[in-house]
């Protein structure tokens, strides 16, 4: 399964840096684009699962580059990322085709939260049902991790949901969906992370998802894999 790609036009360096940082961490594939000119070329010649864009950007301005793109039929959701953050600003930016808009400074939960909104609208198939992880279901759409049975609000009801990353979705979901099957390394990275190098990373996000939701959630069937163990 290949990761979500994202455009980000941001022209401020720390700022882009941080978001690269922050976006690739969660499991999503960054290209970066400083200036509104760059960031039409990608966006034209790439494809794009989602785009975050600035406003005040040096040779195309945000919502001009957004203009064109659309003029050009792209249909790529967009979040404007901006300070430009008045009602009329809004307006503006819903009007030129964006899809959501956030103002800075921003909150990273909800700039998240935000962008799995936009890939789950975008995607006509997108389901909220739950895959069975027996005491514990895996909202894959959600990326939460939640108790089996009616969900309860009282403070004595069991754990907590879990939120998990891309990337640990993407592989307790592989997982899950074949519960008897033991998986290579190998087979993880083709499905999980094709784009990666190396195989350290079936490691580090099987130990992820241990810390989250217990040591017992993934077994290690020695000189073979791993196979779906119990929550």
């Amino acid at each position: 399964m290949s990761a979500t790609r994202v455009l980000l036009v941001e022209d401020e360096r720390e700022l882009a840096a941080m978001l690269v940082e922050l976006l690739t961490g969660e499991g999503y594939r960054v290209d970066h684009a400083p200036d509104g000119q760059s960031g039409l070329h990608r966006a034209l010649t790439s494809a794009y699962d989602v785009i975050v864009l600035d406003r005040g950007l040096p040779a195309i301005e945000g919502l001009d580059l957004l203009r064109r793109l659309r003029r050009k039929g792209l249909r790529t959701p967009v979040l404007v990322l901006t300070a430009y953050d008045t009602v009329a600003d809004r307006v503006s930016g819903l009007d030129s085709g964006a899809q959501d808009y956030l103002g800075k400074p921003f909150d990273v939960d909800e700039l998240l939260a935000r962008l799995r909104a936009l890939l789950r609208r975008d995607d006509p198939g997108a389901t909220t049902d739950l895959l069975d992880l027996g005491e514990r279901h895996l909202d894959v759409a959600g990326r939460l991790v939640v108790a089996a049975g009616p969900r309860r609000t009282d403070s004595g009801s069991g754990p907590d949901d879990v939120v998990l990353s891309v990337r640990e979705t993407d592989l307790l979901r592989t997982l899950a969906g074949h519960p008897s099957k033991v998986f290579t390394r190998a087979e993880l990275m083709a499905r999980v992370f094709p784009e990666a190098e190396g195989e350290n990373s079936v490691e580090t996000y099987i130990s992820y998802l241990r810390r989250k939701l217990g040591p017992d959630v993934v077994r290690t069937v020695r000189g073979v894999g791993y196979r779906m163990g119990r929550t």
